[in-house]
């Protein structure tokens, strides 16, 4: 006779429609983000001697599309099959991480990319997505004894740290929102407050000396703060036409002209003094453009995916492993929108992160379209849609 404990759940009807919510608000994000990469674009366009507006918003459709794409695909997988094979994909990225390190093409200063077939590849984004999926494998499996230090946490840090401090080294900002994303996986897998708080005192010490060994990193706080924290920091940042407190500054303009309803669509005029308006400060360009109101809705719709994601989809899943999924992808996902926003309003200092399915990117929008389409797959063996059986 077979005990309660040690029932299967059988889903009894699976394939059935994804959350039509999440689904209607990231094709209006993608929609948001076409148009005003189309406004924005003129800088990178004019900044390379004959290039065509046209051309690169054609590159960021086709981006969006390939985004949309896998979206789909992913929802159509099982997320069980996914994440059965998610500590692969994890070591894969985790040796791409250390040869970009070798061989690793730099843009904009920085050292994240690969080149391969002449595409760039921002490795990072392949390893956020990996460890998310992985980190909500162990955690399903490690529940029986999920307080356990050497049976539970050690095993979990012991793929969390090495790429949180990978990514670290060169992509701080990124390094921050994926250990965010991580205490609250852990946080809610039930891990020991005081594991979690050790986790986090501890990479917050690794976030210091980063900072402390990179000179444009500590002017970015020093220009954010407007006070000397660093004595390694650049001081001229807020001054020169390339610096965060220059960026900062050209945003928050960008911000009063907008006013409530916005200086009308194309009429942007900071875009032609933020030096990445297309991506990093893609929302101080809708402000400007739409207004407080526009800016309001777009914040509106990463509300709802949070919301969505969190009082739906995880808390409906079938399994623990599809609750640590949902409470991952929705968390990554809604800590890139709003803290993208919050640098562009002065909240936060600049950080390079995109906006998902807004900002104008390759790889990131990419990994943004796996993210959704995993939270779309635990959507469709949603308690709420399809009958569960516990069968004997």
């Amino acid at each position: 006779m077979t005990t309660a404990a040690t029932r299967k759940i059988r889903v009894t009807d699976i394939g059935r429609q994804s959350d039509r919510l999440v689904l209607w608000t990231v094709a209006a994000l993608a929609a948001i983000g076409i148009v005003a990469v189309y406004s924005a674009i003129t800088f990178l366009a004019v900044s390379r001697a004959g290039a065509d507006p046209e051309a690169f918003l054609m590159r960021h459709m086709a981006r969006t599309g390939l985004a949309l794409i896998a979206m789909v695909l992913f929802s159509r997988f099982d997320y069980r099959r996914i994440a059965a094979w998610s500590k692969w994909v994890l070591i894969g990225s985790l040796g791409l991480l250390v040869i970009v390190k070798v061989i690793g093409v730099t843009i904009g200063g920085a050292e994240r990319w690969l080149s391969i077939g002449g595409m760039s590849i921002q490795v990072s984004d392949i390893a956020r997505v990996a460890l998310v999926m992985h980190v909500a494998y162990l955690l399903a499996g490690k529940q029986m004894y999920i307080r356990h230090f050497s049976r539970a946490f050690i095993p979990l840090m012991i793929w969390i740290i090495p790429t949180v401090l990978l990514i670290g080294v060169e992509d701080l900002s990124s390094s921050a929102m994926l250990l965010a994303t991580m205490l609250v996986m852990l946080f809610i897998g039930r891990v020991r407050m005081f594991h979690l708080g050790s986790l986090g005192m501890a990479l917050a010490v690794c976030g210091v000396l980063f900072l402390s060994m990179s000179p444009e990193r500590t002017s970015r706080i020093t220009d954010w703060v407007e006070a000397g924290m660093f004595a390694s920091a650049e001081v001229d940042g807020t001054t020169q036409s390339n610096g965060d407190g220059y960026q900062a500054r050209q945003a928050r303009i960008a911000f009063a002209m907008g006013g409530l309803t916005g200086r009308g669509p194309g009429k942007s005029v900071q875009r032609d003094f933020l030096p990445a308006p297309y991506n990093d400060f893609i929302f101080a360009i809708i402000a400007e453009e739409y207004g407080v109101i526009g800016a309001t809705i777009l914040l509106i719709l990463f509300g709802l995916l949070l919301f969505r994601g969190f009082m739906r989809i995880a808390r409906e899943a079938i399994d623990p492993l599809g609750l640590f999924l949902a409470v991952g992808t929705t968390t990554m996902i809604a800590l890139y929108g709003f803290v993208n926003a919050g640098v562009a309003c002065g909240i936060f200092p600049v950080t390079g992160l995109p906006m998902p399915f807004v900002s104008y990117g390759g790889t990131s929008l990419l990994a943004s379209g796996v993210l959704v389409g995993i939270l779309l797959n635990v959507s469709r063996l949603s308690g709420a849609d399809h009958p569960v059986v516990v069968s004997p």
